[in-house]
């Protein structure tokens, strides 16, 4: 099986400008939740079991046709993060395991899945690159509305931003975690828990 699967144009150009004015527009948007590995980087974070996803269409409706397509049935557990990184931002190597923040032993994702809503015109950098171990296997230069999917044990990356001084663009992708747990497992992590610097809610 190949490191990352590609479908391109998965999303066309009306629903991309959606996403994009939900993201950019969202009180919730902060610098990102996640950690020190990403630099540059801002967005807000939604974790939530399979039995609330009608709750974050239902909340995030411009969302409702990225979860119709990117999340897998066979997964019951998921963390949503809208993510931006501006020029001169990265994100280092690291397996997503975002989970962790409610139960430390929380397995690694089954696989994630990312949407590349806004890619700067020009961008220089930004490529998404996997690897297991010290070994690279895919280095990926993203394109708007693509759906690219990946092994959630890989370790990954995002290269440096570069873009025009002065630019204000930023390269900005819906990225999920997505997690197939036993029903004890799944009862350590939150039905809904949304993670925002602005305000968090937990049910």
């Amino acid at each position: 099986m190949p490191a990352l699967t590609v479908q391109p144009a998965a999303f066309d150009a009306a629903a991309l400008k959606k996403l994009r004015a939900a993201v950019v527009g969202s009180p919730h948007l902060k610098r990102d939740p996640l950690n020190r590995d990403f630099i540059g980087a801002r967005g807000f974070a939604v974790a939530f079991r399979a039995s609330e996803r009608a709750r974050v269409a239902r909340e995030f409706p411009a969302f409702g046709a990225y979860l119709e397509r990117a999340l897998d049935p066979h997964c019951n557990a998921f963390y949503l993060n809208p993510l931006l990184v501006a020029g001169g931002g990265r994100v280092d190597p690291h397996v997503d395991r975002s989970l962790r923040a409610y139960w430390k032993e929380v397995p690694i994702p089954v696989r994630v899945s990312v949407l590349y809503v806004d890619v700067p015109a020009g961008m220089g950098g930004g490529e998404l690159v996997l690897r297991r171990g010290k070994r690279e296997l895919a280095r990926h230069r993203p394109a708007a509305g693509e759906l690219v999917v990946f092994d959630g044990d890989l370790d990954h990356a995002i290269t440096r931003v570069e873009l025009a001084p002065g630019s204000k663009a930023e390269r900005i992708s819906l990225v999920c975690e997505q997690y197939a747990l036993t029903e004890d497992e799944l009862e350590r992590v939150p039905a809904f828990a949304l993670e925002s610097g602005a305000a968090s809610r937990y049910a």
